[in-house]
């Protein structure tokens, strides 16, 4: 249980510190390859093997980690895209409600055990990230040439943390935790220095040491938070249905308090629900371990 609380503290502070990214105008996409590359190193520091590139290329998980590093700042993008296109709460929505896909694939594939309080608990977990997500009184409102890109979002999100699961459950050593993560974070950073390259060659880049300082600050918290969650997925009393329902609903429910004690954010009443059936569906869920 300290791994899964460690894990939802890492993440909520990842929120805390993109919050502070709007109010001292940092560049997000260079903050966020900055991010990967500290990620990186930190896996890398934190793991005790031999970092020969021969001998990592050949582990099972190299290709699935490969794929990963791809994924995360794919799903990014389209967080980012969401965003501008159909507003932050369409992207939130998006993001967390992605939970059902990693959820659905533990109970049909490693058939995790479902029960009463179990099942209540998600479906009212499943609300509860709607709601405490939606800071409108309209609710979501999506232009259909628009749909695509929050779809891309819940999809993306969800295969991460089914393919998370999935790949340390049959390929990942329990000390190959560490060079796993660090390698996912490298591709992503591979990517993003892509990206930042050919945005120098066309013109288009400016670096401040302000966007360097912020990915550096984002990278840590954003590398334990995948670590933990990754050691938490092991626990032999939790499924990982159990894990990722209290770890994306404790997130929410961890930030949006950060958000009024920190930011001074105003909930409206459809939030505070949320934040009573976030709690309820915790307790639900972990009752029923």
């Amino acid at each position: 249980m300290i791994y899964l609380t460690l894990s939802v503290l890492a993440s909520s502070l990842i929120f805390i510190i993109f919050k502070l990214f709007s109010k001292y105008n940092v560049d997000t996409l260079q903050a966020i390859i900055v991010n990967y590359i500290v990620a990186c190193t930190s896996g890398i520091i934190a793991y005790n093997g031999s970092l020969n590139t021969s001998v990592i290329i050949k582990y099972d998980w190299f290709y699935g980690a490969m794929v990963l590093g791809l994924i995360f700042i794919l799903v990014f993008n389209f967080m980012a895209i969401t965003t501008q296109k159909n507003g932050l709460s369409v992207a939130a929505v998006s993001s967390k409600m992605s939970i059902a896909i990693p959820v659905i694939f533990g109970i049909i594939v490693y058939h995790e055990r479902t029960g009463f309080l179990k099942t209540t608990g998600i479906l009212i977990a499943l609300i509860a990230v709607y709601m405490t997500s939606m800071k409108t009184t309209e609710g979501v409102s999506i232009k259909k040439e628009n749909l695509v890109y929050p779809i891309l979002v819940f999809v993306g999100s969800g295969i991460i943390d089914t393919s998370l699961k999935f790949i340390e459950t049959n390929y990942v050593a329990q000390t190959d935790v560490s060079i796993f993560s660090a390698t996912i974070f490298g591709f992503a950073a591979i990517i993003g220095i892509l990206i930042l390259i050919y945005k120098g060659i066309i013109g288009n880049l400016k670096i401040s040491l302000k966007n360097i300082i912020a990915g550096i600050a984002l990278g840590i918290p954003n590398y334990f938070s995948i670590y933990f969650l990754i050691h938490a997925l092991r626990h032999e009393h939790m499924d990982s249905s159990t894990v990722f329902t209290i770890n994306n609903v404790a997130i929410l429910l961890v930030s949006t308090m950060a958000g009024i004690l920190l930011f001074k954010e105003k909930l409206i009443l459809k939030n505070w629900i949320g934040i009573v059936l976030a709690i309820l569906s915790i307790l639900l869920v972990a009752f029923s371990i």
